[in-house]
């Protein structure tokens, strides 16, 4: 992370730079006339040194400029963006060493064309602002990046656990349940469990967890489910056996949080999804699902009844399996929660490799059109009295080529008591999915065409429609306008 201190530093750099390159001036040019070594100079610009007054002044004689005014955070109306974006404290906390980005390598991009740089972060700033986008998406949005780009498979990570078993001298029998768990935390880490003291308490209802970690006390609450309560102290394992310095306490996110924060907890949940179903097994349980001729929602429940893990961390790990041992790279997570009226559904988590898939999450108030099966599944389980419903469907992108195998298990709210929602995985099809799994041919797998949106679909006499297609009405009659005024 970036601290304050880096970002005047890289301030002056750049500004310094800028009036460098603007005014024809060499680096031997600037040193002959400030008496600065090159090295110096090329570090200054750099944000790697920040010179002394006196120095200040020398160069800003040598650009014939005021002391202050080469000092000054402010800048011309060309440069004000890139200023603003350095100051905003962005990049105080967005992880610039997880990206291979450092500062100098910004500096060169800034200042290489600053007018057509500062004129895109203008846009973006403005598009940010017009959205009432906050950093908490900036940094959420930076982690499936950060995923995307390593295949949502960490070899670090899963090597940590397979020390910690070792450690713990820990078969690969599973499941491992609460009882053992427990037991982990409070002989390796003396922390104690309490599963009274949230549910007393009407107004932290919301956390299913919290760490006290000056008492060494996990609270949870009551209500939650085995695969729920063992997820969450797996991960307060990952936290403890990682030893990750900045991270949440509880189990909701506040929104102050920072990137490194939120990576801290990926880690954490990461390493728990590990330490609950360990790889090797795991790749022998997808190469048993795909021997099948036919689609069977049986091996999906055999697997939550085998590592007793909840829907969410049992498809959340095919992602970090499929790419890495089947070489199936292209797919999507997600967690779909619904409204009581199941018309408006949001997604409230996503995970997106290789490309932007669909449906994904919209800050516009569109219809999530209803043929997913993330959705169907919903429906299903508030009709029906059963802890989950697993269902599969052959999705087709209404006029595109793409078409999604997805494997959908929903689930009733019975934490909050509310509503349902539920964990989908989506695999492109393509040949190499074809050729690993053998029920992709099962002429009994459901087929359905389908759109991101109901605003946005033409689909045709569409008998799942919750809303009228306003953005096809909206682009048909410009195309229609268009053709009235050809005519004229």
């Amino acid at each position: 992370m970036i601290s304050d201190n880096d970002i005047v530093k890289l301030i002056l750099g750049f500004k310094i730079k800028h009036l460098r390159l603007q005014q024809g001036i060499s680096y031997q040019e600037l040193a002959k006339s400030t008496g600065m070594s090159v090295s110096y100079l090329n570090d200054i610009e750099k944000g790697k040194k920040y010179p002394k007054p006196d120095k200040i002044s020398v160069l800003a004689q040598a650009f014939k400029l005021d002391y202050d005014e080469l000092v000054s955070t402010r800048a011309d109306k060309k440069l004000r963006p890139v200023i603003e974006l350095l100051n905003s404290g962005f990049f105080k906390f967005f992880p610039l060493d997880e990206f291979g980005i450092s500062p100098d390598k910004l500096i060169d991009v800034f200042s290489n064309s600053p007018d057509r740089i500062s004129a895109f972060i203008s846009t973006i700033l403005k598009m940010v602002r017009s959205y009432q986008i906050e950093k908490e998406h900036f940094y959420r949005i930076a982690l499936r990046s950060y995923q995307d780009m390593h295949d949502n498979y960490f070899p670090d990570l899963e090597e940590a656990v397979q020390s910690f078993k070792k450690e713990m001298k820990l078969k690969n029998k599973v499941p491992y349940g609460y009882d053992q768990l427990a037991d982990m935390l409070r002989r390796q880490y003396d922390i104690t469990i309490d599963r009274t003291g949230l549910s007393k308490n009407k107004k932290l209802g919301a956390f299913r967890s919290y760490y006290q970690a000056e008492k060494k006390v996990l609270y949870i609450n009551q209500g939650l489910s085995d695969g729920q309560e063992n997820f969450i102290l797996a991960k307060e394992i990952g936290f403890q056996y990682l030893e990750l310095g900045e991270r949440s306490y509880e189990t909701q996110l506040n929104k102050e949080a920072s990137f490194e924060k939120l990576l801290s907890n990926f880690k954490a949940s990461y390493f728990a999804a590990a330490l609950l179903m360990d790889a090797a097994e795991m790749v022998k349980d997808v190469e048993l699902i795909a021997r099948s001729t036919t689609w069977k929602p049986s091996l999906i429940g055999n697997l939550l009844q085998k590592y007793q893990v909840t829907p969410e961390t049992l498809l959340q790990r095919f992602t970090n399996i499929l790419p890495h041992y089947f070489n199936i790279k292209d797919l999507f997570f997600i967690r779909l929660k619904s409204t009581n009226d199941l018309i408006k559904y949001d997604i409230t988590k996503e995970l997106h490799l290789s490309q932007l898939h669909k449906p994904y999450r919209s800050e516009m108030s569109d219809h999530l059109c209803h043929r997913w099966v993330s959705i169907s599944s919903i429906k299903n389980i508030r009709s029906k009295k059963a802890d989950h419903i697993i269902d599969a469907q052959m999705s087709d992108f209404w006029q595109t080529d793409s078409a999604y195998f997805c494997i959908s298990i929903a689930e009733p709210d019975n934490y909050k008591g509310d509503g349902a929602s539920s964990i989908t995985l989506g695999l492109l099809m393509t040949d190499g999915l074809k050729g690993t799994f053998n029920f992709i041919k099962d002429p009994g797998l459901r087929k359905k065409t389908v759109h991101n949106t109901c605003e946005r679909c033409s689909i045709p006499d569409c008998d799942n429609r919750v809303a009228p297609p306003t953005h096809v009405d909206k682009m048909q009659l410009e195309e229609e306008l268009a053709l009235e005024l050809k005519q004229l």
